[in-house]
Order: structure tokens, then C-alpha cells, then sequence
């Protein structure tokens, strides 16, 4: 399967790596893993969005860039073959046409089905993480993996399983885990950084009590939900973004299977974050109902043509069904 990554490369120059408008720590990390795997190679980092403050304790995460490189031989995208997930790159009609006219390589580990319509080769496993599979790659004998190579690929595959503490962790994880260590990670200094980076400000511990307080429950207590208006995400993100704020405090209250931040906008978008407790992998589906994906413990979905209290219908209607299909 990974042969498909040196075919890929081979013979090009200049490629633009792609993570989808939703940056989290295991799509940085694959990309800038794969900028120090080619480093014989002219790379650009692409993100459509600016990549959120909480993720800055990533070395070279400034290498990432909004200006897309037209000229590039070939394009990867990594964590995500989601098409919801790409929307403002296919909404900008110059990056459409180049993505329909250049090879692009898909590297994605999510159970969700790749429907991304322009051309494609692909490398798409289920994995606890994205840089797992960066991890594989990297493996293949005209590679090397160097020390800071083996740091970014550990944050990435920490980001995505907490710590390691996921119930999509395997065995194979612990042992890349055991390799990325010999090959000079440190978690402690890895964790220490994230923790330095993860610090807030007394104004934004100020806002998460006023998101705890505005928590709602609904289903007998099984379902979360926090409405984030945009004014607070105006106000807020750049600093703190208001999803990891909140979503784990939430998961954790004693009854909630399903906690759902919803983020609402100007223009009529609306994105919800999922995260599931350990006993209802039922992120995924959920996220499908609404043309989304994910994981069955984390996943996410975006619209335009629902409201607020209409999501909220939607989710008292469909979680029962999808936790008994569960049981």
C-alpha cells in the first residue's frame, strides 16, 4: 500500500501538502512530518484557516501557510477524504480546477467513506491517527526518519488519542510509540511544551465558566449540548478556541454519553464538535447523519441549511435510535 506514497513523489519537485479547514494537532503534525520526510523537495504547508493558537506549541507550525502554491507538481492531503472538510478550497474556483487538474495523493485514517469527487490516489487506513500512518510511510527504505521527524510524528499520534489513553489505540501504537522514543522523542519535553502552550488566561478561565453554565441536557442527561455564538467565536478563538475549551469537561459529567459543541456564523454555517464517552462509539455516525465524520469517540459535521434549534431537534431525534443500534 505504501508504495503508492514513492510513486507518488517520485520524480516531483515541488508538492503543497493540504490539511482541511479544521487543523487539529494530528493534521500539523503530518504535515510537517512530511515537509522534514522531503526534505530534498520544495514543500509548502497549506491550511485554509489560520492554524489556532492551542496547536503554536508545535515546532515550525508558522512554516503553514493560507497562500496556496498553484505551481506545485502535486498535491498531498492529509487527515481527512471528507469533502464537507475541504469546502473552501473547492468553493475557490482557482483551487478547484488545480486540484482537478494535478495528481493529488489522499492520506486519511477515518472510518468515513472518501467522496472527495476530483482526482485522486489514495492511502486510507483505519488508524488511531493520521501520523501513524505518516509513520508507516516513513518507514520505507528511501526515507529517514530523523529526531525531529520522530517528535512531530509522537505529537501527532498524542493529539489524536489523547495521550495514547483512546480506545483506538492498539498494540501497534504502543510499539511506534516504543520506535518514535528510540529515535529520540521525548513524551515528557513533548508534553511539557503542549502543557506551557495549553496555559489560559484568567478572561478565558472566566469564559469557560460561563460556557459551563450555559451547558444544556436533554435525553435523560445523555446528551450535552453548548451553543458557541460568533460573537464569542470572534472574540475568543484567536486565543482559546472554545471547542477544546469545553467538549471534554462535558463528555466527562456523570449520564452524558454525547457532548456536541455547536458553533454558529454569519452567513447561516453552523459546525458541531462530537466527543462520545468510551462506552458509546457513536461520534461517526451521528456526524454522517448530518454529511460529516469522524471517529466513533470524536467527530464532526458542518451545514448550511439548519438552524441552531433546528440541530438541536435533529440530535434529541436521532441519538436514541443510534445508541440502541449501539446496544
Amino acid at each position: 500500500m505504501y508504495d503508492v506514497f514513492s510513486k507518488f513523489i517520485q520524480g516531483k519537485e515541488r508538492i503543497c501538502v493540504i490539511q482541511a479547514e479544521n487543523p487539529d494537532g494530528d493534521s500539523l503534525a503530518s504535515a510537517i512530518a512530511l515537509d522534514y520526510l522531503l526534505s530534498d523537495k520544495e514543500i509548502s504547508l497549506y491550511c485554509p484557516v489560520d492554524i489556532p493558537k492551542y496547536l503554536h506549541y508545535f515546532t515550525d507550525w508558522s512554516r503553514v501557510t493560507n497562500e496556496f502554491d498553484y505551481k506545485a507538481d502535486g498535491y498531498i492531503v492529509v487527515d481527512t477524504a471528507a469533502e464537507v472538510l475541504l469546502s473552501k478550497l473547492l468553493d475557490d474556483a482557482a483551487i478547484k480546477n488545480r486540484l482537478y487538474s494535478a495528481p493529488v495523493l489522499v492520506i486519511d485514517h477515518h472510518e468515513t467513506p472518501d467522496n472527495l469527487d476530483f482526482p485522486h490516489e489514495s492511502i486510507i487506513e483505519v488508524r488511531p491517527a493520521c501520523a501513524e500512518i505518516i509513520y508507516r510511510i516513513a518507514r520505507t527504505p528511501e526515507l529517514d526518519i530523523s529526531k525531529e521527524t520522530a517528535e512531530v510524528i509522537f505529537q501527532g499520534i498524542l493529539s489524536d488519542t489523547l495521550g495514547l489513553t483512546s480506545a483506538t489505540v492498539t498494540a501497534e501504537t504502543f510499539e511506534i510509540a516504543a520506535e518514535l522514543t528510540r529515535l529520540g522523542a521525548d513524551i515528557s519535553s513533548l508534553e511539557d511544551r503542549r502543557r506551557e502552550f495549553m496555559k489560559k488566561s484568567p478572561r478565558i478561565l472566566d469564559y469557560k465558566a460561563d460556557l459551563i453554565k450555559r451547558i444544556e441536557y436533554y435525553l435523560d442527561g445523555k446528551l450535552s449540548t453548548v451553543h458557541i455564538p460568533w460573537d464569542d467565536i470572534r472574540e475568543y478563538s484567536d486565543e482559546y478556541n472554545p471547542n477544546v475549551l469545553i467538549l471534554e469537561e462535558m463528555r466527562l459529567v456523570e449520564g452524558v454519553e454525547v457532548a456536541i459543541a455547536i458553533k454558529t456564523y454569519p452567513d447561516g454555517k453552523l459546525t458541531g464538535k462530537i466527543r462520545c464517552a468510551s462506552d458509546a462509539p457513536v461520534a461517526d455516525k451521528i456526524a454522517g447523519y448530518f454529511g460529516g465524520g469522524g471517529h466513533p469517540y470524536a467527530a464532526g459535521f458542518r451545514t448550511y441549511d439548519i438552524s441552531y434549534d433546528e440541530t438541536i431537534k435533529e440530535l434529541i431525534k436521532i441519538i436514541p435510535e443510534i445508541l440502541n443500534e449501539k446496544e
